[in-house]
């Protein structure tokens, strides 16, 4: 069901250290930031040679960012996201065999403008999982 890892999202409490270490330090190229008000946050992408990273940051204080970042000031890991190719299938797949999915359970779009899903991680050995359907080529 699940294609490649698409991202590693990292809640960050400074949007522009965090992109400044990636470019600066690690020489990784990096988006601009780019706001999503639909779902609270600012995001900068990370571009690496495999995958990328997301660099979320809360737009507002009732950003769900702003609630991780309140329990991990630091900042840390937030979410993985695998691409599936019909986000409505594998949606269907995972509710058959139990699984959670976060929300109303319809796909909103995401950073990358493509139908995004998150699931519960409790379900997920801890880790909040996001599917985003992407086209294959």
């Amino acid at each position: 069901m699940i294609g490649r890892l698409n991202h590693v999202a990292i809640a960050v409490p400074d949007l522009a250290a965090a992109t400044a270490t990636y470019r600066d330090v690690l020489g990784a190229k990096v988006s601009a930031p780019q706001d999503l008000p639909a779902h609270g946050v600012t995001v900068v992408f990370v571009e690496l040679p495999n995958t990328k990273i997301e660099l979320l940051h809360p737009l507002g204080d009732k950003s769900p960012i702003a609630k991780f970042l309140e329990s991990n000031p630091a900042g840390g890991i937030h979410h993985m996201s695998f691409e599936v190719e019909d986000i409505y299938k594998a949606r269907d797949q995972l509710k058959a065999s139990g699984k959670r999915v976060l929300g109303d359970g319809e796909p909103k779009i995401g950073a990358h403008g493509t139908p995004v899903l998150f699931l519960h991680p409790k379900d997920f050995a801890g880790a909040l999982v996001e599917i985003e359907e992407v086209a294959r080529k």
